[in-house]
Parts: C-alpha cells; structure tokens; sequence
C-alpha cells in the first residue's frame, strides 16, 4: 500500500498567453489506507486531477507522490494503480474468469496464481457463480462488480475510481456504495474515488476534497465538511437539501452571509416569520419552501408536524448555535 501527496499540483492547456489553466495549485496529503473522495460539480477539475495521479494527462506543474517516488514522468503502468471508470471496459466476448485474469495473462503470472487471485476477488464481490458468464449476460451492477475484480487482482498500492456508479440506477448505487465500502474494509488498499454526487461522497469517504473551478475549496471529514462548511460555496454544494445562504434574514451582518442548515430551523410561536410557498413529503420529513426577507428559505420539519398552507405565515426559530457565517464578498467563512 501507499500514500499519495499531491504538492501544488497544476493543470495548463496550451502555452504561452493563450494557455488555460483548469487546475489551480492543489495540495493534499492521502494517508496509506485512507478513502478519499475527490467531489465536485461538472468541470470542477476533479477528473482531471485523478486523471493526472493516473499518468493519462501530463500536469503542467508540482509533484505527484506515490508511496516513496515521485510519478510525475512515470508511465501508468509503472505507478502501480489500477483504475475503475464509469464505462466498465469489459471484453464482450469473454467470460467474466478471463475479462478478471486478462491483465495477469498479458503480465504472464502463472495460471495457478491467477486462478487463486481470480477466485478471491470474486468471492469477495460475489461473483463466483457468474464466471462462466459473458458481460452481456450480466445486469449493470454486475458488470461494475467485475471491473472492480479486474482492479483488485491486479494487486496494485492504489485504486482509482472515476465515477464508477454515474450508469447505474438509484437502487444498485446505494448497492454499489456498500459493496465498495465492505470491499475497502477488506482489503485497505489507498483509494481516490471521483464524483459529481455529494451523497455518494459523504457515505463513502473518510474524508472528502471538495473541488470547485480548479481550486480545492475544502478538504476534511464528512462531518467537517458538513458542520463547518469552509465556503458558501462548499455549504451550498454538500448537504441535501443545501444550506441556506441568507442576507436579509432578522439577525444578519453588514456585510456577511448568515448560513444555516434546513434542520436547524424549527417551526414555532414566535421567530422570523416565513411566507410559505410549498412543501414536499419525503417519506419521515417535509421540506417547507418559503420566503423570509425576500430570500428563498428551506426548512425541515417532522412528518406529523401541521402542513402549512400556500402563501401562509409560520415563524421559526433558528437554533443560535448553529449560525454559519460568510465574507460576502469573497465567500470563504468567517
């Protein structure tokens, strides 16, 4: 196994006046072991940065550490990573066995060794009854699962996952999300996984970088990145349905954006006063979407709680210790 430091890693295309720089200077320490999840918008950069840990794009400036050596002129081969996309690359023509034992054969390991570490991984990912079977015989989920077998007899120092679970259906993603959650506990080996999801990433990661136009705005725990969020825009990329972000509200600073987090206003006697204009069940809570100060407001409240109606007024209370604050003008916490 092995860490991985990226050290004010840049990304340029082109040269000169002309060159486009999409990434900014990012610096990140990736403990041995650790699960890190890179997480951002479209066009956050956040492909790009794995992509550059991998060797399959040249970084422009900075140093990219794996284990003791620095890969930046290293082939992919030579980094000892293997590396699980969202398209699952899977040779249609052979059984799941030798689309897993592929990379072994080419590296001409000996055949018994490639059975025991095929066996493993697909005990692992219960596959062992689909070896026999053809990727197109196989559901989404399950051709996901061998493309993570073909990773793991690979027994490479670090995984690297680029949205691996964008082309499956809302059921096999959380399915997914556990399977690779047991399989990290299994096997500990040092992962970067890539997604535009923040559930995805507050569920599987021991701590999270959050990217946003090139820059790495935040890197923490879920619960860091949750609870004290280092930006607006953090606070309003993690958490669904996102932090509120106000500055008209009664309370609010000259000059700053007062955050607060739907679940932490509570529907009472007295308070700011909302002007109601939806609600939407979700299962053991509702969403009320309303006004206050002008300003779009979010709250969450209990399921048996009163239904307000259309263009009715609530009052809620705002719990005091959980008030964000922001520098409006530069957006980073106060």
């Amino acid at each position: 196994m092995a860490a991985i430091q990226l050290k004010n890693i840049v990304k340029r295309y082109g040269a000169g006046k002309n060159a486009l720089e999409v990434i900014h200077g990012v610096s990140a320490d990736v403990a041995d072991r650790e699960f890190v999840v890179i997480v951002g918008p479209s066009g956050c950069g956040k492909s790009t940065l794995l992509r550059m840990v991998a060797g399959l794009e040249e970084i422009s400036g900075g140093e990219i550490w794996i284990g003791d050596r620095v890969v930046n002129d290293l082939e992919p081969a030579e980094r000892d990573i293997a590396m699980v996309f969202q398209n699952y690359a899977l040779y249609p023509h052979m059984s799941v066995f030798d689309n897993m034992a592929y990379g072994l054969k080419i590296k001409k390991v000996p055949a018994q060794e490639i059975k025991t570490r095929v066996d493993k991984a697909a005990a692992i990912l219960e596959l062992g009854q689909l070896l026999a079977r053809k990727p197109g015989q196989l559901s989404g989920g399950q051709r996901q699962r061998v493309a993570m077998g073909r990773a793991i007899v690979r027994q490479p120092q670090v995984f690297l996952f680029d949205e691996p679970l964008s082309n499956l259906d809302a059921k096999l993603r959380a399915q997914t999300r556990i399977e690779i959650q047991k399989l990290h506990r299994e096997l500990g080996i040092t992962s970067l996984f890539v997604t535009h999801d923040q559930v995805e990433a507050m569920t599987l990661a021991r701590r999270m970088l959050v990217m946003n136009a090139g820059n790495m705005e935040q890197f923490g725990t879920p619960e860091e990145v949750y609870h004290r969020p280092a930006s607006t825009f953090v606070a309003s990329f993690i958490g669904s349905p996102p932090m509120n972000l106000l500055k008209n509200a009664p309370g609010a600073r000259a000059g700053t954006i007062m955050g607060i987090r739907p679940e932490h206003l509570d529907v009472a006697d007295s308070g700011w006063q909302v002007q109601v204009e939806t609600t939407e069940l979700l299962g053991a809570e509702r969403l009320i979407y309303g006004r206050v100060g002008g300003e779009q407001i979010i709250v969450r409240s209990a399921e048996n709680q009163p239904v307000p109606a259309p263009d009715s007024l609530i009052q809620v209370a705002p719990r005091e210790d959980r008030l964000h604050w922001f520098d409006a003008g530069t957006g980073k916490r106060i």
